[in-house]
């Protein structure tokens, strides 16, 4: 029997929460290290490729023949700017969290399976093993209300800010900086949720309702299975 969320309904402008954890719930992230090389791949698939920028350079007959193979891995890479958009993510030590918005139907599907086959080839590459890294394929849940569009961030939020309980945020493992001011990164889009909040009013700001505490029962669909 399929996994719960493991079915999937593709639909366009579709906004989804995809997750996915370690193979028998083992780490996925085991370093800074391999926290930047994921974040690394979010951001080469969701910014524009910058394609004539490329091209110039891999005729530039000054570059060295390991810089024109990295420009053509560059070229040849798969990219979802004008598909996929990113609006709140999570990195946990053995699972991760995504609330995004795809353009068209198949959209997520391509860029879940690059994004997984790629980090998984420099996971085992790093740490001398084989097989499979994840649980199976990746869960994905319709988001189809207005309260589990603006819970299921809270829901993604809490998860880094739990773990880090009061601890700066040293590393990027979640976007909630980027909800709060604190930082800005390209490829993350928050200003769809944001305008549901004051930025003149501390009670009423997107801080306050992450911080404050709920009903569980408000988000346990969102919730990724034990």
């Amino acid at each position: 029997m399929p996994a719960r969320n493991s079915r999937k309904e593709y639909l366009e402008n579709g906004y989804y929460h995809i997750y996915n954890r370690g193979v028998e719930k083992r780490i996925i992230f085991l370093d800074q290290q391999d926290y930047s090389v994921f974040l690394s791949y979010l951001k080469e698939y969701l910014l524009p490729k910058d394609e004539k920028g490329l091209r110039n350079r891999l005729f530039d007959p000054s570059i060295s023949p390991r810089e024109r193979d990295k420009i053509i891995k560059k070229l040849n890479l798969n990219n979802f700017s004008n598909e996929i958009t990113l609006l709140a993510y999570c990195l946990m030590p053995n699972h991760f969290h995504f609330f995004i918005k795809q353009k068209s139907a198949g959209s997520m599907d391509k860029f879940m399976n690059s994004l997984g086959t790629r980090y998984t080839m420099y996971f085992n590459k790093k740490y001398k093993r084989v097989g499979s890294l994840y649980q199976g394929v990746y869960k994905a849940v319709l988001v189809d209300s207005d309260v589990q569009f603006l819970y299921l961030s809270k829901y993604i939020h809490k998860q880094a800010l739990s773990r880090l309980q009061g601890e700066a945020l040293e590393a990027q493992v979640c976007s909630f900086e980027e909800y709060i001011g604190k930082r800005k990164t390209e490829w993350i889009s928050p200003d769809e949720i944001l305008d549901s909040f004051s930025k003149n009013t501390d009670s009423l700001s997107y801080e306050s309702f992450v911080l404050e505490e709920d009903d569980y029962k408000i988000i346990e669909n969102l919730i990724i299975e034990e």
